[in-house]
């Protein structure tokens, strides 16, 4: 065995091993039961980053860990590939986005293999692949049979110069990214995924996830947002030219006697009604299609509004109230109108305070009167007044004499409301899955033939910022009608990014399959037993597949009713950020490997200076690794430094795998020390004479036996911190206290060289999941002849962890004081008169008379003085 720990060395004749042996590929065995690993994938962006490194070491581990316990395991790896980052990074290059997509994967691909981790290669796919987005056109053309699928009108961002249409993040400051033109509000049509069909058991099915975290759950339930309330219609004054009544949908039917005006969206009829007459509530209709489309976007912007000159009439009280058009109300959101109740919603006491529009409580406090005039709304429930014959009522009784009145009058009634909306899927851009639909004049809409299928997205085009190349390529878009013949176009638009992932763990346990979608081996494999993956997919990503397997499973294709049995979402990596500001204001970010920290004497920070120029630079405190913070660590050189190993146990060390992990060379430092002491402590165990068989003689003595102990017990708890808990942090921890513990063993006889022969072997199997290349090495050192990929999770000895002697902690007045170590079957009142006579213990008791004495059986005794 070499002295030395060389991590290049020893990782490239693993990884060599493992590929040679086909070591992690995945065979579906009957009867075994099976385990499937997942990690979100990535998206090909060129290089990894740590937080990629985090996920996969993350998944990595456990997979191993269930190998051990006897697990059938697959864990799989594939590409997100389509999307908008490769059209820009191809404007950029003046390359197809095929090709730069095609060399990040290559790249990528090698960086994920040199951290070792044990994944099927055999089953990699990649969502631009003709083999794989094909099936994502055969499901649509199902959806689109049963009613699923559909097309109607959507609105959209739209930039004027470049005549196309920009994602939400490509709007900055209400202007196209790349033109600076104002982005208009266009309606267009669109195909959409009706996922409100499945709305309440995307809800209700929540409830039976006890492997996902409640937060995520929560957050997809307020997506979902079930709500009870009352359609309302209010009858259109006639005689101010009111063209038609509008209804609203309220989950506050008790606040209907303060309702002081309607407001209506933009884009909603009755506005552009309006409009015709008036110029000025044209021109303010044109600006708000220049402002925010997002719920989000709206809370935080300026309320803006137009009175539209128009009235209805209250369904109860019989008054007009005025019509305004209102920024903040979404044509997209219900029926693109709101009752506003300025007393008792924020946004329409804001609205009406500057505006100064009437504003009226009709709900007080239970048990005590509204102050007024109001400083702010009243929005909690409450009891009615001043609201007729419904004064005097709590919440729901006014809700149900409400909507019963307005039943009578046939002018409203309860109704079930949702927030989900319909998926729209139509991007109107160039790298994603061709819809798969043809346009016919004589025909109509036609879909294209199972047989064609895929209609394959050309690979030699190079976006330039102005539409969707597929628009101005003939090649692609002329085609021939399927049922008459006659010359027809393709449609141009390509299907959301959502699409390509929400299936894609599906195709992994099929992978290969060219005649179906799916075949029998995902009833082995699905559902998914372990998911990792960023919080921030704990609504969309996670939503739209469980839509879609509840889709699959609806057309018979699989039978499992959720996709993912247990989530994990792992934390943000985090690092310093260091900028400086430049006279105009610009920031411009510096990496942190190349800044000093100045400290003064005490080791407090007093200031940074980049190495370059030697000029100050601002400390910007600790954020989320990211490119355009340029805080980012390359793992490609961490892993040439100091090995894959190193880089894993960091990883998996710095914190628990929910929690944000703050960067630190220390930390990496530290965890390089760790595995180099750990391949001296078996360079010098085996210097002692080589491998020993373990077993230990009939009584080893009271230091043995307590290290043994020791041992055992360490075995339990990285069992459970690994299978149960999650906490690799802890489960890394407990193994190195063993090992401490073991290096100050001084014994060399016999038994000793047998206990450190056992813990050798534990503790390289215990640690196998997470830095597996330097323990495949010191396993053939220290098992010649086995390989341990074929070796079980180690188990604890019983009989190793009943001990004679027993340590108590002894506190005086709740404070640790000392220890004592006493026979495991000693009388209390013995273990009483120990603890006091313990010299650690009697300077701390002094002449002060003792109360009482508190034991907690093996663990502790508190002495009350």
């Amino acid at each position: 065995m070499q002295e030395k720990y060389h991590p290049q060395a020893i990782e490239a004749e693993a990884q060599e091993y493992w590929q040679r042996t086909a070591a992690f590929k995945a065979v579906e065995t009957p009867g075994k039961p099976k385990y499937y690993c997942l990690s979100m994938f990535p998206y090909p962006s060129g290089k990894l980053h740590m937080g990629h490194v985090r996920n996969y070491t993350i998944g990595d581990v456990l997979s191993r860990y269930r190998r051990m316990q006897g697990y059938n395991v697959l864990q799989p790896m594939g590409w997100d590939a389509f999307g908008l980052p490769a059209e820009n990074a191809a404007m950029q290059n003046n390359v197809p986005p095929a090709k730069w997509t095609h060399d990040n994967i290559a790249y990528m691909r090698k960086q994920l293999q040199s951290l070792g981790l044990a994944i099927d290669w055999s089953r990699e796919l990649a969502t631009c692949k003709p083999d794989y987005y094909r099936w994502n056109q055969w499901l649509f053309l199902r959806m689109l049979e049963k009613g699923l699928a559909y097309r109607t009108t959507g609105i959209v961002n739209w930039d004027p110069v470049d005549q196309t249409v920009l994602a939400n993040e490509q709007v900055i400051d209400g202007c196209g990214w790349r033109t600076g033109a104002p982005v208009e509000k266009r309606e267009i049509p669109m195909y959409y995924m009706r996922i409100t069909a499945y709305a309440d058991e995307l809800l209700d099915a929540l409830d039976t996830l006890p492997g996902w975290p409640d937060r995520v759950k929560t957050m997809q339930a307020n997506w979902i947002g079930k709500s009870f309330g009352v359609d309302v219609t209010f009858p259109a004054d006639t005689g101010s030219g009111m063209p038609q009544a509008l209804k609203v949908f309220t989950t506050r039917a008790d606040t209907l006697l303060g309702a002081m005006y309607v407001a209506v969206a933009a884009e909603h009829p009755v506005a552009l009604h309006a409009a015709k007459s008036n110029p000025d509530l044209g021109e303010f209709i044109e600006k708000c299609k220049h402002g925010a489309t997002m719920e989000a976007e709206l809370a935080t912007q300026e309320k803006e509004g137009m009175d539209t000159g128009l009235f209805v009439i209250h369904p109860l009280t019989g008054t007009k109230l005025p019509v305004w058009i209102a920024n903040y109300v979404l044509m997209g959101y219900g029926e693109g109108a709101v009752m506003a109740v300025p007393a008792h919603d924020e946004r329409d006491f804001e609205f009406a305070r500057k505006y100064s529009l009437p504003i009226k409580p009709v709900i007080k406090p239970g048990h005590s009167d509204l102050e007024t005039p109001l400083a702010q709304a009243y929005v909690e429930h409450g009891i009615t007044f001043d609201s007729g014959d419904f004064s005097g009522l709590e919440f729901h009784a006014a809700v149900d004499a409400i909507a019963a009145a307005l039943a009578q009058k046939g002018l409203g009634e309860k109704r079930v409301h949702y927030r989900l909306r319909d998926w729209g899927i139509s991007r109107q851009r160039y790298w994603g899955c061709p819809i798969p639909l043809i346009y016919c004049d004589a025909c109509g809409v036609v879909p294209v033939p199972d047989d064609q299928l895929p209609v394959a997205l050309p690979e030699d085009l190079v976006p330039d910022g102005s539409g969707n190349p597929l628009a101005r390529t003939p090649s692609f878009y002329e085609c021939h009608c399927p049922c008459c013949g006659n010359p027809a176009r393709r449609e141009t638009d390509t299907m959301d990014t959502f699409v390509d992932s929400s299936w894609y763990y599906i195709r992994h346990a099929c992978a290969g399959q060219d005649h179906a979608m799916v075949d029998a081996r995902v009833d082995y494999w699905l559902p998914v037993d372990q998911y990792i993956g960023g919080i921030e997919h704990a609504i969309l990503h996670l939503l739209y597949s469980r839509f879609w397997s509840k889709v699959m499973r609806d057309l018979g294709l699989v039978v499992f009713d959720e996709p993912f049995a247990n989530l994990l979402t792992q934390g943000m990596v985090l690092n310093e950020i260091m900028f400086r500001k430049t006279e105009t204001g610009r920031i411009v970010y510096f990496n942190p490997a190349d800044v000093d920290v100045q400290t003064d004497e005490q080791g407090r920070r007093i200031g940074a200076l980049l190495r370059t120029d030697g000029q100050p630079v601002e400390m910007g405190g600790i954020g989320t690794m990211s490119k355009s913070r340029n805080n980012g660590v390359d793992p490609q050189e961490l892993v040439e430094q100091y090995g894959a190993d190193t880089a894993r146990l960091f990883m998996m060390f710095a914190s628990p795998p929910e929690q944000t992990l703050e960067w630190a060379d220390a930390g990496v430092e530290g965890a390089f020390r760790f595995l180099k002491r750990l391949w001296k402590q078996v360079y010098e165990h085996m210097q002692q004479g080589g491998a020993m068989d373990g077993s230990m003689p009939g009584d080893p003595g009271p230091e043995l036996k307590t290290l043994r102990f020791q041992l055992h017990q360490t075995i339990v708890k990285v069992s459970d911190d690994l299978g149960r808990r999650h906490t690799f942090n802890t489960a890394i921890a407990a193994v190195m206290e063993l090992m401490n513990t073991l290096g100050k063993l001084a014994d060399s006889s016999p038994a000793a060289r047998s206990l450190m022969q056992e813990a050798m072997e534990k503790i390289v199997l215990l640690l196998s999941p997470i830095v597996p290349h330097i323990c495949h090495a010191l396993w053939q050192e220290l098992k010649p002849g086995t390989e341990l990929l074929d070796q079980p999770w180690p188990q604890a000895d019983s009989s190793a962890l009943v001990q004679d002697e027993i340590e108590l902690i002894v506190q005086v007045n709740g404070k640790l004081r000392g220890r004592i170590r006493i026979a495991r079957d000693t009388k209390p009142a013995v273990i009483e008169r120990l603890a006091l006579e313990s010299d650690q213990v009697r300077k701390f008791v002094g002449g002060n008379n003792v109360k009482k004495v508190v034991m907690v059986p093996g663990r502790l005794v508190n002495i009350v003085v």
